[in-house]
């Protein structure tokens, strides 16, 4: 009698890494691929490396290389070869020729862990949208069967097979699918220009609003900023890529002083460009933030060049010149202090904080504060005491130094931010004495 499952499980595919390195670009330990793939579900049972003088045309690694690949993949019972590079549809296909098994660049592996994060609607037509653009120029490898659904005239037994719009002068199904993919290409499209229009005029109603944005590698630790700075709740976890869509919440640094502070999609070396594109939407808090703080690992080896990763990406979307404080995070953990300090010192306005324990948030509020007010002045205003709305000001915009109540007008000596003067001045109060 045979044994009754009473467990479900999915095995996870065994997966091979590849990284070819040109020589002229230094080494690479494959840790990054190594936690995307395992983010993707893969079991990684191999790693497999080679310094490259140059790209070969036809399989990338050269054929002696794909095939002692091929040898590989079947001692260890490789279902996937993923490749820590971008291959072209051509490499894609020549290697899965010679290795026999399923290849993935890094894009697509990518892309595919975006689709297993993507949870609301329009993360969901992002990702899709990135997808198919990926995918498009690729269907001739992905189709073997180039057969004719039709024949040569449709009077004929051959011609009448196949549905109304596929009958024809021998369409293939390369055709047909690539008509199928640049239509859903272009309803995706319209569809995210009306959620980038939406999303437009929602940032476009804080225009009175400080707003800050949370930039960075993925995994730095945006999230866990966040909460820690506004109780926000945002979902947090130890992976790649936890959160695709934008928070915004409200911040209040210190009292009179108020901002919004959103959190964006993480970055990542040599991320899609159709990925870059398609979060239009999601980036574009970036683009609109009055201050942008990007938040850095510092506990990653390779942090340098996630930091150059980022700036990169940031310069893509149009935010190279924006005002930029960078935040030394996970300084609780981090195992080099020769590393802390080499980045102290590289980036002497950088901020050092924990968001998991707090260490340093506070120094981070009063950099924020100075931006937002651009320093504070001491103010000695008389007005009315029917003017409630200039005590009002003072009192949610500034710190409260004496209030001095006369017969029928008040004395108030406050501290203000520069940037708030303008403002107070408007008020019209009876008189203004700035010390």
């Amino acid at each position: 009698m045979a044994k009754i499952r009473k467990t479900l499980q999915v095995r996870k595919e065994r997966a091979i890494l590849v990284a070819a390195i040109l020589k002229s670009k230094g080494g690479d330990d494959l840790a990054e691929l190594t936690a995307l793939a395992e983010s993707a579900g893969a079991v990684v049972v191999d790693r497999f490396q080679q310094k490259l003088r140059f790209r070969n045309p036809a399989t990338y690694i050269g054929k002696g290389k794909a095939q002692e690949l091929a040898g590989r993949a079947k001692r260890f019972a490789a279902d996937v070869v993923i490749f820590d590079n971008n291959l072209s549809p051509s490499q894609i296909q020549e290697l899965e020729e010679i290795v026999a098994v399923k290849v993935l660049d890094r894009s697509e592996l990518i892309l595919d862990i975006f689709a297993t994060r993507a949870q609301t609607r329009q993360a969901k037509l992002q990702v899709e949208l990135a997808q198919l653009e990926y995918t498009y120029p690729r269907l001739t490898r992905m189709w073997s069967h180039l057969d004719t659904v039709a024949g040569a005239g449709g009077a004929t037994a051959a011609g009448s097979v196949g549905a109304i719009g596929t009958r024809g002068p021998g369409e293939k199904q390369l055709e047909i699918d690539r008509r199928l993919a640049s239509k859903r290409i272009t309803e995706l499209k319209r569809e995210l220009a009306l959620i980038d229009d939406r999303k437009l005029r929602e940032i476009d109603s804080r225009r009175g609003s400080f707003k800050l944005c949370l930039v960075g590698y993925t995994n730095a630790g945006k999230s866990t900023l966040l909460n820690a700075l506004t109780d926000a709740g945002v979902f947090v976890e130890d992976r790649l890529f936890a959160t695709l869509d934008t928070r915004t919440r409200q911040w209040s640094p210190r009292k009179g002083v108020e901002v919004l502070i959103s959190d964006t999609v993480g970055f990542v070396r040599d991320l899609p460009h159709q990925l870059v594109a398609s979060f239009k939407a999601t980036l574009e808090e970036a683009v609109n933030a009055d201050l942008l703080l990007h938040v850095i690992d510092v506990a990653n080896p390779e942090v340098l060049s996630q930091i150059e990763s980022v700036d990169q990406v940031l310069a893509e979307i149009g935010c190279g010149g924006k005002t930029t404080v960078k935040v030394l995070n996970k300084a609780d953990v981090i195992q080099s202090i020769d590393r802390l300090e080499m980045l102290q010192t590289i980036f002497p306005d950088a901020v050092t904080v924990s968001a998991k324990t707090g260490i340093g948030l506070e120094r981070l509020g009063q950099i924020v504060c100075d931006r937002v007010q651009g320093g504070e002045l001491r103010v000695c205003v008389h007005a009315r005491l029917s003017d409630g709305r200039l005590q009002a000001f003072l009192h949610a915009h500034g710190r409260i130094l004496q209030e001095t109540y006369l017969d029928s007008s008040v004395r108030i000596e406050a501290l203000v931010g520069h940037n708030q003067l303008a403002a107070l001045q408007r008020l019209q109060p009876e008189e203004i004495e700035i010390r």
